[in-house]
């Protein structure tokens, strides 16, 4: 499983009972304080083996800064930042690599573990099954606010906590107790791009009620100001062939499915019976979870529409 599906990470069986999970990710800086960002890149990088269903096993750095622009202080707090959150995923460090670069740029590369009979994809998802999302939404506009200066220190917090959040426990409490049937995470390409990739790999079409998506407060207000990033037009862009959004929908509403997240939450395909427990298992763990919406029925290349 690799490059010929949008899954969210390469998949490798090496023994009959074991496989390994392997992606990659890095991005800019979407906060000022150093360790924050460095939690933040590193749980968005582990993402993608939850997704599959993986467990991470070792990581490496990937660094790209200006030796020359930023002091050194600066580099070691995020390493720290990114050290914490492996540690936690109960992952390894085990090396990595830096290269002089005008722009910093920090993540990882991530190795995880499956086995072969449990692989989750987002391909699977049935007409009838009901999707849950493990996480708020709003990453996007709410960093587009604090690189304007724009966010109070509790929108900045409201931020780090969840982009900082891993996605572990989600994971483990979908693995242990449920059967979804299609699942992938969300970041860059947004809820709705993240979803229509589901779609097409399944051939349905995925209804989500914007009214139901978990948002972050804030965020709902800057986009209502019109303070939206260019990744959510280019998101537009991408879905708008195979999208369709429902007249009537509060237009702010509207332009946070297509948000690009950072470190954004799972998004799961389960039965109806399952996709409400997961989701009220998640709420009594402390975590933020919802049922979105639903799969409406078969269709021959995918598609999504945003409803109210």
């Amino acid at each position: 499983m690799g490059l010929d599906s949008s899954d969210d990470a390469g998949v490798f069986r090496i023994a009959p009972d074991t496989a390994l999970v392997q992606t990659l990710d890095f991005l800019t800086p979407i906060v000022d304080d150093p360790f924050d960002f460095g939690r933040i890149a590193a749980a968005n990088s582990l993402s993608d083996v939850y997704a599959m269903g993986g467990r991470p096993l070792t990581a490496m750095n990937i660094v790209c800064f200006p030796v020359k622009m930023l002091p050194q202080s600066v580099l070691k707090a995020t390493l720290a930042g990114g050290l914490e959150k492996i540690r936690e995923a109960g992952a390894v460090l085990v090396g990595g690599h830096s290269v002089d670069d005008a722009e910093f740029k920090y993540g990882l590369s991530v190795t995880g573990l499956v086995h072969p009979a449990r692989v989750l994809t987002n391909r699977g998802a049935r007409p009838g099954d009901l999707l849950v999302l493990t996480k708020p939404i709003g990453t996007g506009v709410l960093a587009t606010a604090v690189k304007g200066g724009l966010a109070t220190p509790a929108m900045t917090k409201a931020l780090v906590d969840v982009t900082s959040a891993l996605n572990r426990r989600a994971a483990e409490i979908l693995l242990e107790f449920f059967s979804p049937h299609a699942l992938t995470d969300v970041t860059g390409f947004g809820l709705s791009g993240h979803a229509l990739e589901m779609a097409r790999a399944s051939l349905v079409t995925l209804r989500i009620s914007a009214s139901r998506v978990p948002l972050i407060p804030e965020a709902l207000e800057f986009a209502r100001m019109g303070l939206l990033p260019a990744g959510c037009h280019v998101n537009r862009d991408f879905c708008k062939a195979d999208c369709r959004v429902a007249g009537g929908l509060d237009p702010a509403r509207a332009d946070l499915v297509f948000d690009p997240q950072t470190s954004g939450g799972l998004l799961a395909a389960l039965a109806p019976e399952g996709a409400e427990a997961y989701a009220a298992r998640l709420t009594d763990a402390g975590l933020v979870a919802a049922v979105i919406g639903e799969v409406s029925d078969k269709h021959p290349q995918g598609f999504i529409e945003i409803i109210p």
